[in-house]
């Protein structure tokens, strides 16, 4: 709302109320293009930097007295809730061992304890093309925007870890939107660009389960987001569970990151924590949770594909 001061119209000392009233109409006119002219001018939006963690194969350990989310983890929500400029979350998958109510419902209450929503992709366990997960939680595919970017949530496991159809008609209306974002985040569940004969090949995933024997991220998906022209950012959620070697994974493919995290060996727990800035870029964070300092999680281009391994 305007609040618009007149000032007295000396003209209005005669004793002609039409002069008078025309006047001050006048007045009015004038301010009230002045107004608009300011108004319809370009303004630059203010984007302020902020932070959103990501933390994969959250139930972590089978066995355990709450059938939800790791302990651990939720034992460092307070660091959380104490994060600057935290805005969100996302879970990246197998988020619960058993997909029943009594799972989900331990989940939405740990998550309670949470200061900022949170997000949910589905991995295996998950089983979001059942009744159980969609009528709680909806659709497993989406989008939603941050500040000046574009967050993309996929679900490899409707294709045997392949994106097509329905998801890959998703995507690509998602992808020509992104001239108008700095950044997009992609989350998933599965490391689609594994395979067993290419350079990945070490760095296994939690799981093969539902995997086709060929899968579309590197000859398909990835040229699009390649081409993109916006640093892109992949976070995948299937490792770091108990006897599995890989617990943390990263590498860069031109202006798309590749990065898997997860927990439930016990030794090596971790998330991320991911700092953006509009100006500068964008920064992703380790956090371990058996007591080892956060620290940045690439390395130098030169040492990539980079992977924190428990065993050879």
């Amino acid at each position: 709302m305007y609040f618009i001061y007149i000032a007295p119209d000396f003209c209005s000392l005669c004793n002609d109320p039409d002069m008078h009233t025309i006047r001050l109409c006048a007045r009015i006119l004038t301010l009230a293009g002045i107004l608009m002219l300011f108004s319809s001018c370009p303004r630059k939006a203010v984007v302020e930097p902020y932070s959103f963690f990501v933390a994969g194969h959250t139930y972590g350990v089978k066995e355990k007295p709450i059938p939800g989310l790791h302990m651990p983890f939720v034992a460092d929500f307070e660091t959380l809730n104490n994060y600057p400029d935290l805005h969100f979350g996302v879970l990246t998958g197998d988020i619960v061992y058993y997909s029943r109510d009594t799972s989900w419902s331990n989940v939405d209450r740990q998550l309670q304890k949470l200061n900022v929503p949170v997000y949910f992709t589905t991995g295996n366990h998950d089983e979001g093309h059942k009744q159980v997960y969609q009528e709680r939680y909806g659709i497993t595919y989406y989008s939603f925007e941050q500040g000046t970017d574009l967050c993309i949530v996929l679900n490899p496991g409707l294709g045997g870890w392949n994106i097509w159809n329905e998801q890959m008609n998703f995507l690509k209306a998602q992808m020509e939107k992104v001239p108008h974002y700095k950044h997009v985040f992609l989350f998933f569940h599965h490391l689609v660009w594994w395979d067993d004969d290419n350079e990945y090949s070490n760095y296994r995933p939690n799981s093969l389960d539902g995997r086709a024997p060929t899968v579309n991220f590197l000859s398909e998906v990835l040229p699009m987001l390649q081409a993109c022209g916006r640093p892109v950012y992949c976070f995948a959620g299937d490792v770091g569970a108990a006897g599995h070697p890989t617990v943390f994974f990263a590498d860069k493919r031109d202006n798309v990151y590749l990065i898997a995290s997860g927990m439930g060996n016990q030794r090596k727990d971790n998330y991320l924590i991911v700092d953006v800035y509009p100006e500068t870029g964008v920064e992703i964070k380790i956090r371990w949770l058996q007591g080892q300092d956060a620290g940045p999680s690439f390395p130098a281009d030169e040492e990539l594909p980079f992977g924190v391994r428990l065993f050879p």
